[in-house]
C-alpha cells in the first residue's frame, strides 16, 4: 500500500512544495529514499526507524520506499524526517488519513467514518503539510526556513501547517494559516487519530518595532556618542537618502562605532520589510529560537578575507550571503581594498 502527503524544499528564498509518497511492499526488509536526497535526507532513514520505534509504533519489517517528488529538485536537510515517518505509518494501515475517506465519499462510495475521525476530517490532506526533524525518542526539533514554507503553503491554497514546537511562533506569521505545534511524533499521530486533538497555535500580539533586542552591547545608539559632529552628519544625511559612505581616518577614530549607530537612526521597520528580513535570516538558519520576527534593521560586518561566495551568497546548496543578510539594513565593509583584492583575485 502506498501513501501521500506534503512537505516541502527551500530553494534559494523561497520554497517549493514536496509530495513524500511511500509504499510498503513484501520482501526483506529494507528501507530506502529516492527523489534527489542529499546524505542529510539519506540519514533520515535511521532517524526516522529509531523515532517511530521508541514512540511506541509500529516500523514496517518489510521493504519500504519513499519518494520526494519532484524528483529533478535537490532535497537536502532533516526536515523530511517527520511527512517520512507519517507516510510510512500512512502505508502500513496503522495510520488513516480522513482526507482519504473524504476523497472516496466524494467519489460516490459509501464510507462510514468514527466520530472521532469526523471531527478532524478536514485537517489533511491535500491542505496540510508537515515539517520537522526528528530526534531519536521521537521529539521534534526545529527546522530552517519555516517563514518561507509557511508562506508557500498559503500561496499554494493550503491550509494546515505542522510544524516543530519551536518553530509555531514564526509560522504563524504568515496569516490566514492554521498552525499546529507539535511536540513529538506520538503527539501528532494522536491528533491524527482523532484521540488527542492539538489545539491551534494562537497568533500573538503585534511585534514591538521600537524595543531593543539583544543585550545592551548590542544595541548601539547615536544619542549616546559624544563629539564626532562632522561624521554624525554626514550619517544622518545617509540615513536619510538611503547613500553609501566611505569614511577614512586612522584606527582607532570612531569609523566603526559610527557605523554601527547608524541602525538607531533609520526608520522602524514595516511589517512587511521585517517578514521580509526575517525569512533571509530563516533559511540561513541565524533567526534567534527566540526572536520570531526581525524587528531592528540588521548590520553585518563581515571580515576582509570572506569569499566571493559569503558575501553575495551561493554555493553547493545555495545560501544568502553578507549583502542578502544585510538587506533592509546596513553593510560595513572595513578595509574597503581588501574587499576589492577578494573580487578581483578569488
Amino acid at each position: 500500500m502506498s501513501s501521500k502527503i506534503l512537505s516541502a524544499a527551500i530553494v534559494g528564498l523561497d520554497a517549493e512544495l514536496v509530495e513524500v509518497e511511500a509504499d510498503i511492499s513484501p520482501g526483506l526488509s529494507h528501507f530506502t529514499i529516492v527523489g534527489l536526497p542529499d546524505m542529510a535526507v539519506q540519514e533520515s532513514r535511521e532517524r526516522v526507524r529509531a523515532a517511530i520505534k521508541n514512540s511506541e509504533l509500529p516500523f514496517p519489517r518489510t521493504r519500504v520506499t519513499v519518494n520526494l517528488a519532484p524528483a529533478d529538485l535537490k532535497k537536502e536537510g532533516p526536515s523530511y524526517d517527520l511527512p517520512i515517518a507519517i507516510a510510512i505509518l500512512l502505508a502500513s494501515k496503522f495510520l488513516r488519513l480522513p482526507a482519504a475517506a473524504s476523497a472516496r465519499e466524494t467519489a460516490g462510495e459509501n464510507l462510514e467514518l468514527l466520530p472521532s475521525t469526523k471531527a478532524v476530517a478536514n485537517l489533511f490532506c491535500p491542505q496540510s503539510l508537515f515539517v520537522g526533524e526528528l530526534a531519536l525518542d521521537g521529539i521534534l526539533r526545529p527546522v530552517n526556513g519555516i517563514l518561507a514554507i509557511a508562506s508557500a503553503a498559503r500561496a499554494r491554497g493550503i491550509k494546515t501547517l505542522y510544524v516543530p514546537e519551536t518553530n509555531a511562533r514564526e509560522a504563524s506569521l504568515i496569516e490566514n494559516l492554521e498552525i499546529f505545534s507539535v511536540k513529538n511524533i506520538f503527539q501528532l499521530v494522536e491528533h491524527l487519530a482523532g484521540k488527542n486533538l492539538i489545539a491551534p497555535f494562537s497568533r500573538e500580539e503585534p511585534f514591538n518595532f521600537n524595543e531593543p533586542v539583544g543585550s545592551d552591547e548590542e544595541n548601539f545608539d547615536m544619542a549616546y556618542v559624544r563629539g564626532q559632529e562632522y561624521a554624525k552628519r554626514a550619517l544622518e544625511i545617509v540615513a536619510a537618502g538611503g547613500h553609501n559612505l566611505l569614511m577614512s581616518g586612522p584606527p582607532g577614530s570612531g569609523k566603526t562605532l559610527l557605523s554601527k549607530t547608524l541602525p538607531s537612526i533609520l526608520p522602524a521597520l514595516t511589517i512587511d520589510e521585517a517578514l521580509e528580513v526575517t525569512r533571509i535570516y530563516s533559511v540561513a538558519g541565524l533567526l534567534p529560537p527566540d526572536l520570531p520576527l526581525m524587528t531592528r534593521r540588521p548590520f553585518r560586518n563581515p571580515h576582509h578575507t570572506a569569499s566571493n561566495v559569503s558575501l553575495v551568497g551561493g554555493g553547493t546548496w545555495p545560501r544568502p550571503g553578507e549583502v542578502s543578510l544585510s538587506h533592509r539594513g546596513v553593510l560595513f565593509l572595513r578595509i574597503v581594498p581588501q574587499f576589492m583584492q577578494t573580487v578581483v583575485y578569488s
